[in-house]
């Protein structure tokens, strides 16, 4: 989004009394000559509009040009439209380059008509960056002039916020700015990036059409505008929300699109998202090869100590264990558990000795899963999928063992 900045005019005055207290000046040796002391106080301080002419003339003894102030302001003007555009198209060294830019003259940017849009796009920045705690202040800093925002400014502030809550996990908040912000009718709900987000919120909330729709929306601003890395970044919500929608033959185009074109446009690390995403679709499509295939390539090319890693490797776990490769699954569980001991992540750390243990008996491994597994995820209150599919287990467990009681009970908690 661009910059609006309304009918802000520059603030002389404090831009005065700035570069007047900087070079060590009186008011009374500033002004001698040109205006009276008590003038130059009232301009200073903005409580009188000084003319063209004295401006001009308090300027010039500073050593400042009116010239010179006019080039700063369209310099400011055409950096936060740059700083702005390389944000769009994730230009993340050109991004670094602008922003070094604007901070180098930042000292002027006060008393430009641009304080509030490069006070915004500093925070727009820090949610670009992943710096949460920071961005976290910067909102609270411009909450307290939120009174004197023009109404784009205002716009940019609340879809900025919904920034902030959806990368806080608070989809639901996000939600509802972003639909505020869409019904409005302004020009700018029709952005690419704000329709991009309102597909991620709404993949998020698990209502994947609605997501399929604002992704579509915004696949196509990012085509007509060229913009290759969000084309890919769309592509990807696309095929993770047709996968859920069983719409199998869009999603697999969507991967193979992103498999062509990530290594094209230097976006390596998307590939291992983009592979876990191929093989869990076609772990849908029964095509469990492939979707081994697909999930070790994705391995291959991640780090093996993180997170992604993880989820990665219990999935492929999961997989060799109801292909009844034993000693694969084992391997995999294994490594599971000692990598999420490793992070501190409790939920792996508790799955793989679930499926150590059922792999030695399933009488314990069961037991584990009912007293253990099933009370964290439940607590959670954040794992729906992963309980459907144990309590489904349960209940097939139960039910093996003629304990009707115990696998209805489990039954209903999946209708629940």
């Amino acid at each position: 989004m661009t910059d609006k900045p309304g009918d802000k005019i520059m603030e002389f005055g404090a831009l005065i009394k700035f570069y007047r207290t900087q070079r060590g000046m009186t008011q009374g040796e500033l002004a001698k000559g040109i205006c009276s002391v008590p003038h130059l106080s009232k301009i200073e301080n903005n409580s009188k509009e000084a003319n063209e002419e004295t401006v001009a003339l308090l300027l010039e003894r500073l050593n400042i040009s009116m010239k010179e102030m006019e080039e700063n302001e369209e310099q400011i003007k055409f950096l936060l439209r740059e700083f702005s555009s390389h944000i769009n198209f994730y230009l993340k060294d050109q991004i670094e380059d602008t922003n070094q830019k604007l901070k180098d003259i930042e000292h002027f940017i006060p008393f430009s008509k641009y304080i509030y849009i490069w006070e915004l796009y500093k925070y727009r920045y820090l949610l670009f960056k992943g710096l949460l705690d920071k961005a976290e202040l910067q909102r609270e800093l411009l909450h307290k002039q939120k009174k004197n925002f023009s109404q784009h400014e205002d716009y940019l502030f609340r879809y900025y916020n919904a920034v902030f809550l959806m990368w806080k996990g608070q989809y639901k908040n996000a939600d509802e700015i972003l639909d505020d912000l869409f019904n409005e009718n302004n020009n700018e709900s029709f952005n690419g990036e704000l329709l991009y987000h309102r597909a991620f919120i709404k993949s998020s909330l698990e209502q994947s059409g609605h997501a399929i729709h604002f992704g579509k929306l915004a696949l196509q601003i990012f085509m007509n505008e060229f913009n290759f890395i969000r084309i890919l970044h769309t592509l990807m919500l696309l095929g993770i929300n047709y996968t859920h929608s069983n719409i199998y033959e869009e999603a697999q185009a969507c991967f193979q699109h992103l498999i062509r074109n990530a290594e094209i446009v230097k976006e390596e690390q998307l590939l291992p998202q983009v592979f876990h995403n191929m093989g869990y679709l076609q772990q849908k499509m029964k095509n469990f090869k492939q979707a081994l295939y697909y999930y070790q390539k994705s391995l291959m090319l991640q780090p093996d100590h993180n997170h992604d890693y993880l989820v990665t490797l219990y999935v492929v776990g999961e997989l060799q264990y109801s292909l009844k490769s034993i000693e694969k699954a084992k391997a995999c569980f294994e490594e599971v558990s000692s990598l999420a001991k490793d992070l501190g992540n409790k939920k792996f750390s508790l799955l793989a000795e679930f499926y150590l243990l059922k792999l030695v008996s399933s009488d314990k491994g069961f037991k584990y899963l009912e007293t253990k597994v099933i009370p964290f995820l439940e607590g959670a209150n954040e794992y729906a999928d992963d309980l459907i599919l144990f309590y489904k287990m349960l209940a097939d467990y139960y039910n093996q063992k003629g304990m009707i009681v115990e696998a209805v009970k489990y039954l209903n908690k999946i209708t629940e």
